[in-house]
This record gives C-alpha cells, structure tokens and sequence, in this order.
C-alpha cells in the first residue's frame, strides 16, 4: 500500500491501483525507483511510517481518492472552480475524466466565475483614479501637485475638495441653461445676448482652469492625454475658444473683401459657426465624473453591447419585414402613404417602438391586421432586453457604489 498523508489526513491506496494512471502524480510516485524522484514529487517523507506528505487540501483529495478507486473523477457543485482546477493539475488529474454532465456544469460555472471576476476588475477600474498619491513622490513639484490632484481628482479628501466638485456640476448646468435659453427669441435682443455671452465667457473660463489644474496636477502627459473624461473637458472648452476664431475670421472677412464668393465664404461660415456652439451640449457629459448613475449607464452599455446590438438587429429585421407587408397589402388604396417600401420604414419603425404617432395609418383590413402583428411584435421585443439592461445596470451601480 501506499501511505499518504495530505494535510494531516492519511489516505492507503495499493501501488497497482495508482500505477494504472502514470502521467499522474502519485502514478509517477508509485512507478519511480529512484529515493529522489520520489521525494521531488511530494513535500515531505516520513522514513519510520513510509509516509508521502502533501501539503495540500485534503477535502478535494477525497475526490482524487476516490477517481483513483473508480476511475471517474466527480465535482461537486459547492466547491470552487479555480480551487478545484489548481488541485485536479497538481496532481496531474485532466479534467477529461469527469463524466459529461458534471463537466458542462462546471464549465459553465468556471465561465460564470471568469466572467464575474472580469467585470469586477473593470469595474474596480472605473473608479481607480488615473493617478494616485504615491506617483507624485519624487517628481518635480510633487506635494504641490500632489495637493492639487486631491483637490481636483478627490472630492472626499477635503472640504474645498467637495466644494469644487459641486461647483464642477453647478457651472455644467449653468452652462447648459445658458446655451438653451440662448435660442429663446426673447433673449435673442442685445441686452439678452449680452449677459449669455458673459455667462458662457464665466464658464468657459472655470472649465479651462479646472481643465488645466488637471494637467498640471497629472503624474503622466500620456494618460492624462488618454484618458475619456479629460477628452469630454476638452471638447467641452473648445467651442468657446473656436467660436472666438472663427467669429474674428468672420469679422475680418466682411471689413476687407465685399465680392461675391466671400459672401458666400462668410456664409459657410456662420453655418460652421453653429455647428461649433452646438458642441457645447457635451458639456453636459462632465456630470459623469461626479454622478455614479451616468458612470453605471456607461459601463452597462458597455458591457451589454452584444444584446443592445442584437435589439438593433431585431428592430431592423421587424422594419423591413412589416414595412414590406404593409405595402403589399396598402399600395393599391387610393391616396396611400405605403407607396413604396421605403415610405413604409418610419411607420413600422414607430409602430416597433410602441409610440405611434399616428400620421401614417392603414385603411384596409388587412393592413390593420399587419399593424397589430408589428405593434405585438414591438411589445415581446422591447420587453426581452430592458429586464436585462434593468437588473445589470442596478447591479454596477450598487457595487459602484459599494466600490466608492
């Protein structure tokens, strides 16, 4: 008999027995003649009691004892898979030898597990700042910038700290009033257009010092530089200082060049113009770094991006499945909207949506019986995703929460 001891625990199994699997450990324990072979397969020897010591867990030992007993290697669904796997490969166990249906199981739960644990080590990430206070030992400027980061980067650090992030939010929402109310005919007036300029002046001039504070306080030019949030404080400065440009530019062009073709340059410009104050509505996009509920959104749509595009998929399908029905079945009724297929898109796409607005409607029987099977069909399909989206988005934010 072979005596083994694993942690503590004594196990007797006869040499034949184990010899039949000799790519195993104790396989290969039991076939070498060789004293230091067989010491370099086990942890310890005890001589008095021909003894093989394993300083392993004996709990999963009872299922290679067993495997080595019957042949067949059985997983229990309480135990942990990586700890099972990291066991069964010590002792040079494949998995192979474990019947079908425990193996399917624990795949899937190993696959559960990796997964669980991946999306625990982004989310872990989304909070981990882009640098921390141990980067700034050393370095050039290093307490000082050090104090601004904490300042900038870590509203729970201090009290100025928290009144900066709270002012960050208030002049987002201030600037986006502004910009909203800047289209009101009322306040299209010199006077109106006056204090909305002054406005945007003010908060673009805090978004740029906030910006800079945050390069200057950053420990690395390149991750700053690669980093989302600090590109959405990019673009959220920029349309300001463009505008200026290009509204400089204009100014320039109608002084000194009066021909026709740099009218129309000017034009261009004014429609480039507009296209540069619209930007400004990312903006609104920095309230994701103080706001956990916009950071969970992210992060589910991020990770739910395969069942968001499969909705898309199943929408598309249904618009040109129902668009192309209800034109069949409408195109010959005088004074139709169906008139080709394409006409047909916006109404199925509405009618998918559940909204149904109503400005395009079937006048046949049998065009209203399409309409109820597409508006059904919109009913299942919009119903399949939002529980998903629902429970996983409610799941991050908790432990995003939890995380913070």
């Amino acid at each position: 008999l072979l005596n083994i001891n694993v942690g503590g625990k004594l196990f007797q199994i006869a040499y034949k027995v184990v010899a039949r699997y000799p790519i195993t450990r104790l396989g290969k324990l039991a076939l070498h003649t060789d004293p230091m072979k067989k010491l370099q397969l086990c942890d310890d020897y005890s001589v008095q009691k021909n003894e093989y010591f394993f300083d392993r867990d004996p709990s999963i030992f009872h299922y290679i004892f067993h495997f080595y007993r019957s042949g067949v290697l059985w997983i229990m669904d309480e135990m942990c898979p990586s700890n099972f796997v990291e066991e069964i490969e010590y002792w040079g166990i494949h998995l192979k030898y474990s019947q079908r249906c425990c193996r399917i199981l624990f795949e899937e739960k190993q696959d559960e597990l990796s997964e669980y644990l991946k999306i625990q080590k982004e989310l872990e990430a989304e909070l981990e700042p882009l640098d921390s206070a141990e980067q700034f030992e050393g370095k050039f400027l290093g307490r000082f910038r050090k104090m601004i980061w904490n300042l900038i980067e870590n509203p729970y650090s201090s009290v100025p700290a928290k009144i900066i992030a709270v002012m960050s939010s208030f002049f987002v929402l201030i600037s986006i009033v502004g910009m909203t109310l800047s289209t009101v005919e009322e306040m299209k007036h010199k006077t109106g257009k006056m204090w909305m300029e002054q406005l945007e002046m003010i908060c673009a001039i805090f978004f740029t010092s906030e910006y800079l504070m945050r390069l200057i306080s950053s420990s690395s030019f390149k991750n700053f530089l690669r980093a989302a949030f600090n590109a959405v404080d990019l673009v959220a400065i920029l349309p300001f200082y463009i505008q200026i440009l290009f509204e400089n530019l204009d100014e320039g062009d109608t002084l000194y060049h009066e021909e026709l073709h740099k009218v129309e340059n000017v034009s261009k410009l004014g429609k480039v113009l507009k296209l540069i104050k619209l930007m400004r509505i990312f903006r609104i996009l920095k309230l994701a770094r103080h706001s956990t509920g916009l950071r969970a959104f992210g992060f589910t749509m991020r990770q739910c991006y395969q069942q968001v595009c499969c909705l898309f998929l199943f929408i598309a399908m249904g618009v040109f499945t129902f668009s192309a029905l209800m034109h069949s079945v409408e195109h010959d009724v005088p004074g139709t909207n169906f008139t080709s297929i394409p006409y047909a898109w916006w109404w199925a796409a509405v009618s998918l949506s559940t909204v149904g607005y109503g400005d395009t409607v079937p006048d046949t029987v049998l065009g209203r019986m399409v309409a109820f099977a597409c508006i059904s069909f919109g009913i299942i399909l919009n119903g399949m995703p939002i529980s998903i989206l629902y429970n996983k988005f409610s799941d991050y934010y908790a432990k995003l929460k939890a995380h913070e």
